[in-house]
């Protein structure tokens, strides 16, 4: 039978927030999926921006290749979290997979989130 561990994103200190630093790729660590090939990772990010205008986030799913790995998203200015990715799953890889993510203006888009270990 699988087993569920909730726990916080590796990018995290201690469950906080993650501030996309990076404007362009490769991006800010968010998460580093496992690499036992037998455990996924159910990743569920939200963003915040804390800017007076919207922001453009681009998600690194795993790998840096627009618009393979890409996920895109304008996030709007100071008016809550975004459900950003909504539990999608990485499989453990002998190279572990990383999302990562940049924004159109650095240091006012916030992740948070979580990850469900399912081994």
């Amino acid at each position: 039978m699988a087993t569920f561990t909730k726990n916080h994103l590796s990018g995290s200190t201690d469950g906080k927030g993650i501030k996309v630093v990076q404007t362009a790729t490769a991006g800010t660590t968010i998460h580093t999926g496992p690499t036992n090939t037998a455990h996924f990772h159910e990743v569920w990010l939200y963003a915040v921006n804390s800017s007076t205008s919207s922001v453009k986030l681009t998600i690194e799913w795993g790998e840096a290749t627009a618009p393979d790995g890409n996920i895109e998203f304008t996030v709007p200015a100071e008016s809550g979290l975004y459900l950003v990715v909504p539990g999608l799953v990485l499989q453990g890889n002998a190279t572990a997979l990383v999302v990562k993510a940049f924004a159109a203006t650095a240091n006012v888009v916030i992740i948070h989130g979580f990850v469900n270990e399912i081994a």
